[in-house]
């Protein structure tokens, strides 16, 4: 009627063997899922310093591109500057040698019918 000494240790072994595989698979399982988890943290976290190093990259072309541009526009403007002074000292130069070679030919003929007269 009551179990024996032999059915009770297999009854034990059976249900501790269950019980290891049972904590077995749930350990697997667990394994599994923290080891996908790891793997999505790496992936992001690349994607992330991926579009980081992009985003600076960008940024630095785009820096000196505008610093190129802004060099040039300044260039450009300093040489028609100077190009515009050069043009304005050489037309006043020849406007008062004008002035000059008229007076003194005004002079001369002055000087002339005075003489002469």
């Amino acid at each position: 009627m009551y179990p024996t000494n032999s059915q009770s240790c297999r009854s034990s072994r059976s249900s501790s063997s269950s019980s290891s595989s049972s904590s077995s698979s749930s350990s697997s399982s667990s394994s599994s899922s923290s080891s996908s988890t790891s793997r999505l943290v790496v992936v992001v976290v690349v994607v992330v310093v991926v579009v980081v190093v992009v985003v600076v990259a960008v940024v630095v072309v785009l820096v000196v591109v505008v610093v190129m541009v802004v060099v040039v526009v300044v260039v450009v403007v300093v040489v028609v500057l100077v190009v515009v002074v050069v043009v304005v000292v050489v037309v006043v130069v020849v406007v008062v040698v004008l002035v000059v070679v008229v007076v003194v030919v005004v002079v001369v003929v002055v000087v002339v019918v005075v003489v002469v007269v």
